[in-house]
């Protein structure tokens, strides 16, 4: 007897990986990191499910949500190691913070350790973005789907922070991640095509949680 049972595609173990790379699960220790957010929670400025929701959705839109998507974009598109190399530096020196810059390496690190060693690529330690932007590119995967992806992994290791510090319960956290969706699939369609020069942060405030996190006490993140 035979059976219609559904076949799985190159195309959905590509999203599986994309999946597996960029889920919470994936052991880069972004638990760690609350990207500035510690220092919103300890000022008041996030307090809640709809402060956290709009903290959140400016970064994506307006800071290094958008500026991570452009790099990760460039990373897919860069021709050589020469290439990489260059993108590398450029987004060593555009970090707004000391916290911000470290986050970045430590996470590219972790990643780029764990795609060598478990999927064979030959992926060179890098910041976060460049990490997963070369990843998907040696791998030859959904490109769209990958950014995407990766702005939903920010977001939620971010609201997973917050149902800690604020705290926030499962269900608001989850709310404000659904929240954010539709933001991450149209941050990644509208960079696509954008150069490096066209990264930019308008989420000041972000950026200066971040500078005060250096020094804040007590705290229980790295950034």
């Amino acid at each position: 007897m035979t059976t219609n049972m559904p076949t799985i595609t190159p195309t959905d173990t590509g999203l599986l990986t994309l999946a597996q790379w960029l889920g919470q699960g994936f052991p880069i220790g972004a638990f760690a990191f609350s990207h500035g957010l510690e220092t919103a929670i300890a000022c008041g400025w996030v307090h809640d499910g709809p402060s956290l929701q709009a903290w959140l959705g400016d970064i994506l839109h307006h800071g290094s949500g958008r500026a991570d998507a452009i790099w990760v974009w460039a990373a897919i598109s860069a021709t050589d190691d020469a290439a990489l190399a260059q993108l590398h530096a450029q987004a060593q020196a555009r970090m707004p913070a000391a916290e911000r810059l470290r986050e970045g390496e430590m996470q590219g690190a972790a990643f780029a350790r764990l795609v060598r060693q478990v999927w064979g690529l030959p992926l060179p330690d890098m910041l976060l973005p460049l990490a997963v932007g070369r990843a998907v590119a040696l791998a030859g995967l959904a490109q769209e789907h990958a950014v995407a992806l990766y702005l939903q992994g920010f977001a939620a290791n971010l609201v997973s922070a917050a149902v800690r510090l604020v705290p926030l319960g499962q269900t608001t956290g989850q709310q404000v991640l659904a929240g954010l969706a539709p933001a991450c699939a149209q941050i990644a369609a509208q960079t696509r095509g954008c150069a490096a020069d066209e990264i930019y942060s308008n989420s000041f405030l972000a950026d200066v949680a971040a500078m005060r996190h250096e020094t804040q006490e007590p705290r229980l993140f790295q950034s």
